[in-house]
C-alpha cells in the first residue's frame, strides 16, 4: 500500500464517510476533529459570503470539496497522524528541501483523500 493512500493498514475509519453537505460534514468534523469545528464554521461563512458577492456557487463547492477531503483524512487516525506530522515538520523545517519533502508527503495524503471522496 502506498504511503499516500488514504487508508493505512490497520487504520480503519472512525465513522462512515459523511455526505458532502454542510450539516453532514460539520457533524463529522465534530466527531473526528472537534478542534477544527471553529475553522470549519469560518470556512463555511467565508464561502457563503464569497458566493453571494460573486453570484456563484463555486466558492461553496470548493469549501465542500476541501472539507470533505480533510474529514476523509481525519476519519482515519493513523492517516491523520501522518498528515499532521508532515505539516508540522514542514512548518519547523530549517531547510527548504526538508520542508518541501514534508509538504510533498502532506499533499500526497490530501490528494489521496480528495480522490477517495471524489470517486464515491
Amino acid at each position: 500500500m502506498s504511503p499516500h493512500h488514504t487508508e493505512v493498514a490497520g487504520d480503519g475509519p472512525l465513522i462512515p464517510r459523511p455526505e458532502r453537505t454542510p450539516a453532514a460534514l460539520r457533524a463529522a468534523c465534530a466527531v473526528v476533529a472537534p478542534q477544527l469545528v471553529a475553522a470549519y464554521d469560518q470556512a463555511k461563512d467565508q464561502a457563503l459570503a464569497e458566493a453571494v458577492a460573486h453570484g456563484s456557487l463555486g466558492p461553496v463547492h470548493a469549501y465542500l470539496t476541501h472539507w470533505a477531503a480533510l474529514i476523509e483524512i481525519e476519519r482515519h487516525p493513523e492517516t491523520a497522524k501522518a498528515y499532521h506530522r508532515a505539516e508540522y515538520l514542514a512548518h519547523i523545517a530549517t531547510e527548504p528541501a526538508t520542508a518541501r519533502a514534508h509538504l510533498t508527503t502532506a499533499s500526497g495524503i490530501y490528494r489521496a483523500a480528495a480522490e477517495a471522496v471524489r470517486a464515491e
